[in-house]
């Protein structure tokens, strides 16, 4: 993977325009915020999305799933994320609705 690091400062949204709130645990590794890994805990806020049916069933993003990460940089041993990184955003019954769009990203920090 190539592109900007990600880390706690990015935006990113699910595909039906949702914030995805993140929460690291790394305290050390720095860019413009903190690195962010795939082991760190992301929450999609205000997720409009619904089932299209009679009457429409709610069915918000909630969390989001690293399916690809970078391979060669890590982060207190766990894999870094990378404007090029793929993620899966999951309803409350974990089926996936589309893929983490980045919105914006430091531009200090570069992975190859």
């Amino acid at each position: 993977m190539a592109g900007p690091s990600l880390d706690t400062t990015a935006q990113l949204l699910c595909p039906h325009g949702g914030h995805v709130q993140i929460v690291s645990t790394n305290t050390r590794a720095r860019a413009a915020g903190f690195m962010i890994t795939s082991s760190d805990i992301y929450t999609v806020i205000g997720c409009p999305f619904q089932i299209p049916a009679t009457p429409p069933i709610p069915s918000p993003c909630l969390t989001v799933r690293w399916v690809v990460t970078d391979q060669r940089v890590k982060v207190s041993g766990a894999a870094a994320l990378s404007q090029s990184c793929v993620g899966i955003c999951l309803n409350q019954a974990q089926a996936p609705q589309g893929t983490v769009v980045v919105a914006s990203a430091q531009t200090r920090v570069q992975s190859q």
